[in-house]
């Protein structure tokens, strides 16, 4: 799809697991400023369907056969495999809300975000969160994962510090010391990119 046919941007989210990012995402598509300007992107994934989930309107759930199947025939635009599960964001329903002048917000992880900033470099914007240092981010993740294994606490971390790394390559680093804050940054970032 041609870009000038695309008036929706692309909110690009990404962080450690634990530093809040979908919580982040969750309290800006609520704020009153944005309720009607921005949207969350569906993901499709492998994964099985959850108690209370609904397909299209928290995942596309599809078979790993269908997916591979998406992936061939590109309809996918950038995917990921994440404990043992395939997720992915559709072609068709980014491109149908952006031509809309819908725009969407997306939890991705850096490889997700770089695909996406290639694929639509004027519709795209890239937001890091940051967490205010390892040993915190240890501890939110030994709290919300209180039967989380000590090795994959620790592939997290390592992840996490891959992560940090490449924060440069992002549009904007959000720290998150503070949720309620770090949501009004958040928001405030998304507006000034809309209204520019």
């Amino acid at each position: 799809m041609n870009q000038a046919n695309m008036q929706g941007l692309i909110f690009v989210i990404s962080g450690p697991s634990g530093s809040g990012k979908t919580t982040l995402v969750k309290n800006v598509l609520l704020d009153k400023l944005l309720k009607n300007k921005l949207a969350k992107s569906i993901s499709i994934t492998t994964r099985p369907k959850r108690s209370g989930e609904r397909h299209g309107r928290d995942y596309f759930f599809v078979s790993p056969q269908d997916f591979q199947r998406l992936v061939k025939s590109k309809k996918i635009l950038e995917w990921t495999r994440y404990l043992g599960y395939y997720y992915g964001t559709k072609k068709d329903f980014l491109e149908e809300k952006m031509k809309a002048a819908k725009h969407l917000a997306l939890c991705l992880d850096l490889n997700g975000a770089k695909a996406l900033k290639k694929l639509y470099p004027k519709n795209t914007v890239t937001i890091f969160i940051d967490i205010p240092s390892i040993n915190e981010l240890r501890r939110r993740i030994q709290g919300r994962c209180a039967k989380t294994k000590q090795e994959e606490i620790n592939e997290r971390l390592k992840l996490a510090e891959i992560e940090l790394k490449n924060s440069h390559a992002y549009d904007y680093v959000l720290k998150n010391k503070n949720l309620t804050q770090a949501s009004i940054k958040l928001r405030d970032i998304i507006l000034k990119e809309i209204r520019s």
